[in-house]
């Protein structure tokens, strides 16, 4: 196939383009480079440095007639969209939208969608929460996946093109930035590794479904080949809460430090955890990489890479 890879010089899109082109398929990423990394671009990729918003995508359409678009670039700090809704809608909706438009213009058969568990979902009411959890987000980001999801819908019925929404838990795992306010196995990571003292916003004890990258990559190869149009939380159906991958992180550093609490942050929810019933029955997906094994290989890999 053809495959067009948004974000793909960032942490998740990046490992998704080097697995589809593993797996023989021709691969073009479009990242403005804003987060992600020129060296996380797979040399047998196509690269184009570009918003998603830019009126110059139709052209890498209409050049490319992709087949697939695996849509992994967003703004995706959840703290950033409390802080600035508008620039979270401006990129994550209108970027979608422009690409969605492109798609319909040149026949796009499949589109896969990073979306969110957490966010979409909100404060939850049941545990863990299925596909069918009320959606209620508690962050204009979460707002603006949820909104996107719709457009893709309606994109998907007046076009005929086929649609998968991959609704990730926390994924964590090499190549996470560890900068801003997302990512805090990245953030504690480096910090620990420096020899720093993290902040724990709150008192730690908010949870996370925290997954591990290489099982999302797996995922979207699954949802690729995947006949219909659907939705699945991609998640571990496992809590762990922030206090505790502190001390793991800290106890696999050798860092010798103790919890530093800092003040809760606006937006962010208390618990949150997926069920991956679904992906398991229809996907044949499921998690293969345990949290404290995933928090180990994210911690070598940073011992390799932090300066």
């Amino acid at each position: 196939m053809k495959i067009l890879v948004t974000g793909g010089a960032g942490f998740i899109g990046s490992h998704i383009a080097d697995a589809f082109i593993a797996h023989g398929h021709q691969v073009t990423i479009l990242d403005n480079l804003v987060t992600g990394k020129r060296e996380n671009i797979n040399a047998q990729a196509t690269f184009h440095q570009m918003d998603i918003c830019d009126d110059r995508v139709a052209k890498i359409f209409q050049e490319g007639q992709f087949d697939a678009v695996c849509h992994q670039a967003a703004q995706m700090d959840v703290r950033r969209s409390v802080a600035d809704p508008r620039y979270d809608a401006e990129v994550n909706i209108l970027g979608t939208l422009n690409l969605l438009q492109n798609c319909k213009a040149t026949g796009v058969k499949k589109f896969l969608f990073a979306s969110t568990g957490g966010a979409i979902y909100g404060e939850q009411v049941r545990f863990p929460a299925d596909e069918e959890h009320p959606t209620w987000p508690a962050s204009p980001y979460g707002i603006s996946k949820l909104s996107c999801e719709k457009y893709i819908h309606f994109f998907a019925q007046s076009s005929g093109m086929k649609y998968a929404f991959l609704r990730y838990a926390n994924v964590y795992g090499p190549r996470q930035n560890p900068h801003g306010e997302a990512g805090v196995v990245a953030i504690f990571s480096t910090r620990l590794l420096r020899g720093e003292q993290p902040t724990i916003n709150g008192d730690g004890k908010q949870t996370r479904d925290y997954v591990f990258v290489g099982d999302v990559v797996r995922a979207n190869l699954l949802a690729l080949n995947y006949p219909q149009s659907d939705y699945f939380n991609i998640g571990t159906g496992s809590e762990t809460d922030v206090n505790a991958v502190f001390n793991r992180l800290n106890e696999a550093a050798g860092a010798g430090k103790q919890e530093n609490h800092g003040p809760a942050k606006e937006g962010e929810q208390l618990r949150s955890v997926l069920s991956n019933e679904k992906a398991r029955r229809l996907l044949d997906w499921q998690p293969t990489v345990a949290v404290n094994e995933g928090l180990k290989q994210t911690l070598d890999w940073f011992r390799d890479h932090v300066k």
